[in-house]
């Protein structure tokens, strides 16, 4: 693993929900947020839905899919293929109490099920801890020069092709 592919699953660590943009039957882009179950090390996203809501056809229609996470100052576009996935023992190691909230029956709700989304591509933005301080020298510096940042930093920037892991 190279070091933006490290990042970018450092990164992805961070997060416990995530928004996730299908695209419907009639071609309209969509996304709701969503809770990040598990993020593998090969970099596979584990969600979970209601197998009756309307992302599931979509997914069935269109397997591609965008999932995002933002915080303050951390930003993650994760690019790649999902499939809905009915698998009770991953359902039970994965299962948190929290998750009751949507899933009243807890983890033997019959209508839970997990959404894999295999990577294709990332991108991450961390303008975050000692990443702030050298992106705002680099911002000051495009401003003063009448010029973009130029942030070459793989600890601030990347882009990840995740398709050769595959």
């Amino acid at each position: 693993m190279n070091q933006k592919e490290e990042k970018l699953q450092h990164l992805l660590q961070d997060f416990g929900i995530a928004m996730l943009a299908t695209r419907t039957v009639q071609g309209e882009l969509r996304s709701r947020p969503m809770v990040v179950a598990e993020v593998q090390s090969d970099g596979t996203l584990w969600l979970l839905t209601d197998r009756h809501s309307g992302k599931m056809g979509e997914i069935a229609h269109d397997k591609h899919v965008n999932v995002t996470m933002q915080s303050a100052m951390k930003f993650v576009s994760f690019s790649g293929t999902a499939t809905a996935i009915y698998d009770r023992e991953k359902i039970d190691a994965l299962w948190k109490e929290t998750w009751k909230v949507w899933f009243p029956e807890g983890k033997g709700d019959p209508n839970l099920i997990l959404i894999r989304v295999v990577g294709e591509a990332g991108e991450y933005w961390d303008n975050s801890g000692t990443n702030a301080v050298r992106y705002l020298i680099e911002a000051g510096k495009a401003y003063l020069g009448g010029t973009r940042p130029q942030v070459k930093e793989p600890q601030i920037h990347g882009k990840v092709d995740l398709s050769h892991s595959n």
